[in-house]
């Protein structure tokens, strides 16, 4: 009888410790592989990072593009333009979309989604941000009265002073149709002032000759885009014409 109580007790000691080693094992530690190049391949893979890449600098396995390089269907997003060079862009961007009923009620509802919190319904620079924090300038006021559609993209685009760059937020079409309602409200009207700029005379070829409206000199968001709403023929937010 003690020999096979002995013989319990040793063998449910075995087991307890068998179980406390297995509940102690780290998940994220694995265990021996059988075959590891069916789990970590022998080429290099981009997006995995396994050991230390001896032929690329900094030893990661992804590497930065090609200086000049631009990716497929984002042709668009590059002026060629320094950000600090806003009188080059005032002289060479042309906005490529007609000053349409549809366009500007669209860069309405851009402005409105996205400028609206700091420059205010009016462009007069009373969002609550604007007013919270000051320095918004009136877009009917001074200098602002005068910026043309080149120079509000281009600030859009890189920011200005305290205003900061919102390129990653709307696209070079959405920035086209935000500067077409910036002339707007630079009549100083608020957006009362839509109507009458839709209606300009067919004699001003700042606002609807589209013959005029063709990039200069400097590569632009003209067309040849071949992503809706990256200035292709077909816009994600309405149509480009």
């Amino acid at each position: 009888m003690t020999h096979w109580l002995k013989l319990s007790l040793q063998g449910s000691t075995m087991l307890f410790a068998a179980v406390l080693a297995t509940s102690c094992n780290r998940a994220d530690v694995p265990a021996i592989q059988y075959a590891p190049e069916m789990y970590e391949p022998i080429p290099y893979e981009a997006l995995k990072q396994t050991n230390v890449n001896v032929i690329n600098p900094m030893g990661t396995n992804e590497r930065v593009p090609v200086v000049g390089t631009v990716p497929l269907g984002k042709l668009d997003y590059y002026t060629h333009i320094p950000k600090d060079s806003v009188g080059i862009a005032e002289r060479t961007l042309r906005n490529p979309y007609a000053y349409s009923k549809a366009n500007l009620e669209e860069g309405k509802a851009l402005y409105t989604r996205v400028c609206s919190h700091c420059h205010g319904e009016d462009g007069k620079g009373q969002g609550p941000v604007g007013i919270k924090f000051k320095g918004v300038p009136d877009y009917s006021a001074g200098a602002y009265k005068t910026m043309n559609d080149g120079h509000i993209y281009h600030v859009i685009q890189w920011g200005r002073n305290r205003m900061m760059p919102h390129g990653s937020i709307v696209n070079p079409e959405e920035r086209w149709k935000i500067a077409m309602y910036v002339r707007v409200l630079q009549q100083g009207e608020g957006p009362d002032g839509l109507a009458k700029l839709v209606n300009v005379s067919k004699d001003s070829t700042e606002m609807t000759d589209r013959a005029n409206q063709s990039p200069i000199e400097e590569a632009q968001a003209d067309k040849a885009s071949e992503t809706p709403g990256q200035g292709g023929t077909e816009a994600r937010n309405g149509t480009s014409n």
